[in-house]
């Protein structure tokens, strides 16, 4: 509606701009008063008429060609001219010999207006058809560049959107195919996962109720097993959960100001058992950290993950170290291992969901390869960061998060 009303507010400005040009000139060259009125009046009914007869034919076509609405345009201008002079020129009682120079005059210019018309409209066509074209070619799932178009800028500027939608389109579908492959990757590690210490379970399970195993020591240890497993699946079925939560959308966060010294000193704390029974030292190197408004729990959940990721994939008698330091209003922590580095082909994939690199991750029984993706996930809920590098010895992981403002 309020496009509607700046095209008819445009043509009215058009109109009384003409008008007033019109009575302009007349005064200009000292025409009476009266003649001017009769003149522009005249001109301006006969016109009026001729342009509404135009305009009508001009909506019955509108959904021909564009050579077929260009002519009608350059039709309906040159009778509106040819309207208004002619009834102004037997108004103002002209010579019959004045009145074939202005005809012959029409005549030239119509034959000039059509020219241009019809080259228009072949412009705007050719154009049309070669933004169709290109649109048809955005079914391929290929990127094209937008071609040159002919006509107007208009079709110019949408062969461009439609560029920039081809593009977005292309970055879509990539992504898609990287989810359904991870998702597809997520299952088989899953199924894999589930199934080792499900079948564990059961064979001792049965193991138990068939009398099989009778001794105390042995029972025990079979039931030790039992729940170790137990525990393995309940953290694997924990994992699935908070990623689901995270890929969904519905994690809920509180917002607490946390010194992240303490963050990262209750993460040590929770790793340092693995890492004695890894036979792997940690070493830390915390300067002084501001404070940030994140959730503790799980702020210290995606910690423990890249510490824990850390400890396992570097060999005994090795060293991970943890620094942190506050740089330009966020707070950096970086966790540097020892397990030889990443192929750089991989790092891209680092944190997507059941990424485990190469077989010597793969063999690693801990953990269903979605501890990374978990961390990620939690930190940029947080507005921060974690990128990977790979580094002399081994990878260097960098979590940087902004600090809280001040109260």
């Amino acid at each position: 509606m309020r496009l509607v009303t700046r095209r008819r507010a445009g043509s009215l400005l058009i109109l009384a701009v003409a008008l007033g040009a019109a009575t302009a000139l007349a005064v200009a060259f000292d025409f009476p008063p009266r003649d001017i009125a009769v003149l522009v009046t005249t001109a301006a009914v006969a016109s009026a008429v001729a342009g509404v007869v135009g305009g009508l034919v001009l909506r019955r076509l509108r959904g021909r060609g564009a050579r077929v609405q260009t002519m009608t345009v350059a039709l309906s201008s040159v009778l509106v001219a040819a309207t208004g002079v002619v009834t102004a020129a037997l108004a103002m009682f002209i010579s019959f010999h004045d009145l074939v120079l202005l005809f012959v005059v029409l005549i030239v210019a119509s034959g000039v207006a059509f020219g241009a018309a019809w080259q228009l409209g072949d412009d705007i066509g050719a154009g049309a058809l070669q933004v169709g074209a290109y649109a048809r070619t955005m079914i391929d799932g290929e990127r094209h560049r937008a071609p040159a178009v002919t006509g107007p800028g208009e079709l110019a500027a949408l062969a461009g959107e439609l560029a920039d939608v081809s593009h977005r389109l292309e970055e879509s579908r990539r992504r898609e195919r990287a989810l359904e492959s991870s998702r597809r990757e997520l299952i088989a590690w899953v199924s894999h996962d589930l199934r080792a210490p499900l079948a564990t379970i059961r064979a001792m399970a049965e193991a138990l109720d068939d009398g099989v195993v009778d001794d105390d020591t042995a029972v025990k240890r079979y039931h030790a097993q039992i729940r170790t497993d137990a525990e393995r699946l309940t953290a694997l079925v924990d994992d699935l959960f908070e990623l689901s939560r995270i890929n969904s959308g519905s994690l809920r966060l509180g917002s607490e100001q946390v010194d992240l010294r303490d963050a990262v000193a209750d993460a040590l704390a929770g790793a340092s058992a693995a890492a004695d029974l890894k036979q792997v030292a940690v070493v830390e190197h915390l300067a002084a950290l501001p404070a940030a408004d994140v959730a503790a729990r799980e702020c210290c959940r995606a910690l423990d993950n890249l510490l824990d990721n850390a400890i396992r994939h570097t060999p005994a008698g090795g060293t991970v170290r943890i620094e942190a330091a506050a740089d330009a209003g966020a707070a950096v922590l970086h966790i540097d291992d020892e397990c030889g580095g990443i192929p750089a082909a991989d790092l891209p994939r680092v944190f997507d969901i059941a990424y485990r690199g190469d077989r010597a991750r793969a063999r690693d029984d801990r953990g269903g390869g979605l501890g990374l993706a978990i961390s990620r996930g939690l930190i940029e809920a947080h507005a921060g960061t974690v990128t990977v590098a790979n580094t002399s010895t081994g990878c260097r992981f960098t979590v940087r998060l902004p600090a809280a403002a001040r109260r």
